[in-house]
């Protein structure tokens, strides 16, 4: 480091002025890292610097990703929502918004592309949804919609919150998939706290839909629940 660069290195510690990222040395930056590098020898810290671009008036972009590391921890920070994010200092809605939409990204490349897939079993839906599902704190209810040759049309967030049958109308369920001309629907739900036992209540709504699926000729293949590694059927 060259000695302009200690000097406002020591000034900082002498008096609160924060480096900017302009004051690193050059090969101290996380961007030429990478360049120099390569992606992988950077740290996750650097990582989060390079995503976030910016610190803030007290904090440089590094030190910022390293303070959300240390607070969180990758594990947490990745499930953290946009309201959470945008309460801790630094962090606004530009780069709230990077941070979901990088680990969204992760999520969706770790579990495959589902749309426009063909299924042939049960654990082509559960392995994917395991994957997208597992970080959730609060139990989501989704419709997979299938064509004639159970291939994915889409799928559809139909409800928040503990599945009971009084509270899940089959409308709500089968409005998009007869939007969308499906000719079949697979059920899929979390249990947060990671067993995929179905529970009574789980098998109530499955029939409750299923009942239904017949009456509008839409036909509910499954329903699956899944867990932070594993998934059951609540028709087994």
């Amino acid at each position: 480091m060259c000695s302009h660069r200690v000097f406002k290195a020591v000034f900082s510690i002498n008096s609160g002025w924060t480096m900017k990222i302009k004051d690193y040395a050059l090969e101290q930056r996380p961007r030429e890292r990478l360049k120099e590098k390569g992606v992988y020898a950077l740290s996750e810290g650097e990582l989060l610097a390079v995503l976030l671009q910016s610190g803030s008036k007290n904090e440089s972009v590094i030190e910022l990703g390293n303070r959300l590391l240390a607070v969180f921890g990758l594990e947490k920070l990745k499930n953290l929502s946009l309201q959470e994010l945008t309460k801790v200092k630094g962090i606004g809605i530009a780069k709230a918004s990077k941070i979901l939409a990088a680990f969204e990204l992760s999520k969706r490349v770790n579990s495959g592309r589902v749309c426009e897939r063909i299924i042939t079993c049960a654990s082509d839906i559960a392995c994917h949804y395991i994957e997208k599902m597992k970080g959730l704190e609060k139990e989501h209810l989704i419709s997979v919609f299938l064509d004639s040759k159970n291939k994915i049309i889409k799928d559809e967030v139909i409800s928040i919150g503990t599945l009971n049958s009084s509270l899940i109308h089959p409308r709500e369920v089968f409005k998009e998939a007869i939007k969308n001309s499906a000719n079949a629907i697979i059920m899929v739900h979390n249990h947060p706290s990671g067993d995929c036992s179905p529970s009574d209540e789980d098998r109530r709504v499955t029939a409750v839909l299923k009942d239904a699926g017949k009456i509008v000729g839409i036909e509910v293949l499954d329903h699956i629940v899944v867990g932070r590694e594993e998934w059951r059927s609540c028709l087994g």
